[in-house]
């Protein structure tokens, strides 16, 4: 007797739930959370917190887990173009080093070039902070003209996070979260040694940190220098 178009559609749906549920064919939990968790991180324009990541989930999963899951697509992600690193706001996917050179190609866009004096400015806030103006004055041997330190705040690598308990009350610059991962670091514990710098006119500037900051032509920072010095200088005689 033939089937009704009804229960024909039955028994095709039984037999497809069948094959669903035949051992090898069902996913695991763990690669479903896998998959979300990709998802997640490859749509995201800003890296993802463990908190971040823990509401993908209706069942609560703890630190330990996510970070197992985590280690989990960064070992599925090794040897392509693509990696997944966590950085000090969480975790992000990011092109490796060697391949940024073409995705750079697709944005007729310079990075902004920044002078030595900004660069040294950095160094030492990354290295002695809390720092005033004062200190890094002392340091460079020269005064700090407050472009450069706007520079850095407007680029969100700098922020004021108190104030000497001193005359004047000199405010308190220390780096930030964003500076942390725009050099791909998860803690101010990773900036590389002291051994590891260069010392030029007794400034310290790490190699390290030039990768992710594009230095002006060796002229053109000389200049850029050399305007901000007398900026400073005019606003000191000011």
């Amino acid at each position: 007797m033939p089937l009704s178009t009804s229960n024909a559609l039955r028994v095709k749906m039984m037999d497809q739930t069948q094959i669903e549920m035949k051992p090898g064919n069902e996913m695991k939990p763990q690669d479903e959370m896998k998959k979300v968790l990709e998802t997640a991180l490859l749509v995201s324009h800003e890296p993802l917190s463990l908190h971040q990541i823990g509401k993908l989930f209706e069942t609560e999963i703890d630190n330990d887990g996510l970070r197992a899951l985590l280690e989990e697509i960064k070992a599925d992600w090794s040897g392509r173009g693509v990696e997944l690193v966590q950085v000090a706001s969480g975790w992000r996917f990011q092109a490796r080093s060697e391949y940024q050179r073409y995705i750079n190609r697709l944005s007729p866009e310079k990075p902004p070039k920044y002078s030595r004096a900004v660069l040294e400015t950095l160094a030492i806030i990354a290295y002695r902070q809390p720092a005033t103006r004062g200190d890094i004055e002392d340091i460079r041997g020269v005064a700090v003209s407050p472009n450069i330190l706007k520079t850095l705040e407007g680029r969100g690598w700098i922020d004021v996070i108190g104030h000497r308990d001193v005359p004047g009350r000199p405010g308190l610059y220390a780096t930030t979260k964003q500076f942390l991962d725009d050099m791909n670091l998860r803690s101010l514990q990773e900036l590389p040694s002291l051994d590891q710098f260069v010392v030029n006119e007794q400034m310290l500037l790490t190699e390290a940190m030039m990768p992710a900051i594009e230095q002006p032509d060796e002229e053109s920072g000389e200049e850029e220098t050399e305007s901000l010095s007398e900026e400073a200088n005019a606003g000191t005689a000011a």
